[in-house]
């Protein structure tokens, strides 16, 4: 079959591939109804991780099961599933705790920018719709794969509150998922931190009734001007960069809480600074098996309509275009139909 293989900085190739195939008896094979860019995707196309041999890309998927392996028992061919891009076996005592992104067993999805690709530790990862979805649904359940239950990762981890008040730093695929997450959890303001009119409009669309144009200090100090000088109750990072995330934490209110989930690159902390601001933080890769189910049965029921953060729709095998329109901000996020 030919798939998404990434060779290096800018170097994005659609080519053949083995199919995937059954390797352990807790394995699925399935078919994908499309998949996307993630905006992680970008830092090894980019040169900030390396890649020291060919990588198979995409960690984002939905689709209907073709073959499982003899121990699976949860999902059977035939139907359609939804998996985390953290594959958990979802019993060990940190999945039962709610983290399956720290499973004892964790291994990290792959290879799902192809047309089939291989999903170990089935019964763990993948949870089943009711029936085959209607067509319309396939982006919003494609979200919920990673983009969405990472924004709702963020607003879980930093406890937003109905009636609260919280500052989203980051105005990606989730940082909009995350707005769309506090607005569903009951926030009564909501502040987007964004630069971008496309991405500010769909902000507003998904729940945020303020946005911030500002940066660094100019954007904390803009912040406490629309909280009387308090600060927001909570605040969700979604960037991972060390001025977003000192953004973040100078932005919050004393007590509150800040659910990060921007991959950290190059972040830092003052231990005295912390120490005195007395804030809290909770991150990191996104538990997304644990809020599945609830994902998948709010996008079933059109109570929340996630897809729309894919502002762009192409082809599978045009997928490097995909990647360069991510990485020059010519589109929020790629969906790729298989």
């Amino acid at each position: 079959m030919l798939a998404t293989m990434l060779y290096g900085p800018g170097d994005i190739r659609f080519e053949e591939v083995p199919e995937p195939r059954i390797e352990k008896p807790t394995d699925a094979i399935i078919r994908l109804a499309a998949s996307c860019v993630c905006g992680s995707d970008l830092w090894p196309f980019r040169g900030l991780q390396p890649v020291t041999a060919p990588q198979a890309m995409g960690h984002e998927y939905c689709g209907v099961v073709v073959e499982v392996g003899s121990a699976v028992t949860s999902v059977k061919p035939g139907q359609f599933v939804v998996g985390s891009f953290c594959i958990s076996d979802n019993t060990c005592p940190h999945c039962r705790h709610g983290f399956q992104s720290s499973c004892e067993n964790i291994e990290f999805m792959r290879g799902a920018q192809a047309p089939l690709a291989r999903v170990p530790l089935a019964d763990g990862t993948l949870v089943a719709t009711p029936g085959i979805p209607s067509e319309d649904l396939i982006p919003d359940l494609l979200a919920a794969s990673d983009v969405l239950g990472t924004g709702w990762y963020a607003a879980d981890a930093a406890r937003v509150q109905p009636g609260s008040t919280v500052a989203v730093v980051g105005d990606g695929a989730v940082g909009l998922m995350a707005v769309l997450a506090a607005k569903q959890m009951g926030a009564a303001r909501i502040i987007a931190m964004s630069g971008h009119k496309a991405r500010q409009n769909l902000a507003l669309d998904f729940g945020a009734t303020d946005i911030v144009t500002e940066r660094g200090e100019d954007g904390i100090a803009k912040i406490k001007e629309l909280t009387r000088n308090v600060g927001a109750d909570a605040v969700l990072e979604c960037v991972g960069t060390d001025q977003s995330m000192k953004q973040a934490i100078y932005a919050a209110r004393p007590g509150a809480m800040i659910g990060y989930v921007g991959v950290p690159h190059g972040v830092t902390f003052d231990g005295a600074q912390l120490f005195f601001a007395q804030r809290g933080l909770m991150g990191g890769p996104a538990p997304v098996r644990r809020f599945l189910p609830d994902l998948m049965d709010r996008v079933m029921s059109r109570q929340i309509s996630p897809g729309k953060v894919f502002d762009l729709e192409i082809p599978l095998a045009d997928v490097a275009e995909g990647y360069r329109a991510m990485d020059e901000r010519r589109a929020i996020k790629t969906l790729l139909r298989v």
